[in-house]
């Protein structure tokens, strides 16, 4: 298994994985909007700011970021290679591309949402604690935070 940035040959592999679980992520239902998710995602590889787990040739988990916002943005892996740490995997390698001195944030599905629970203990495993209370495209949601690793004075002293 490769984690690995996403490169520009890597949207279709990734549009295909996501494809058959768009119904899980809000604002992912209809074919506009997934035309309009490639073009985000294709923005994003270009940004650096894409990351792929890669076996045998095929994508079988992606995570967007973003480091302008220090923020988890899209995270999925597919249904056949689900529980093999992958999506940790993911996030951690991200989390090396991230400012760590600053929180890193996420939105997910709220508690008590069937779809939501796996995510978010991997959330809080990884460390994110649960935070304010969100819509997005309609859907109730929640932000998760990351706590920064260092502060801001031990990295000036670091450097």
């Amino acid at each position: 298994m490769e984690i690995r940035l996403a490169e520009n040959g890597d949207l279709s592999g990734w549009v295909q994985l996501v494809e058959p679980m768009r119904h899980l992520f809000p604002g992912l239902e209809t074919p506009e909007s997934m035309e309009g998710y490639a073009r985000d995602i294709a923005g994003a590889i270009s940004r650096q700011e894409a990351l792929c787990a890669v076996e045998n040739g095929t994508i079988c988990g992606v995570l967007a970021f973003s480091r302008t916002e220090n923020e988890l943005a899209f995270l999925a892996v597919s249904a056949q290679h689900r529980r093999q740490e992958i999506a940790r995997k993911l996030a951690e390698r991200m989390f090396r591309e991230l400012d760590p001195a600053r929180p890193v944030k996420l939105i997910t599905y709220r508690a008590g949402v069937p779809e939501g629970e796996a995510a978010r203990s991997l959330y809080q495993r990884l460390g994110f604690c649960p935070g304010r209370l969100v819509e997005v495209d309609g859907s109730p949601a929640q932000e998760f935070l990351r706590p920064a690793e260092i502060s801001g004075s031990e990295r000036s002293e670091a450097e």
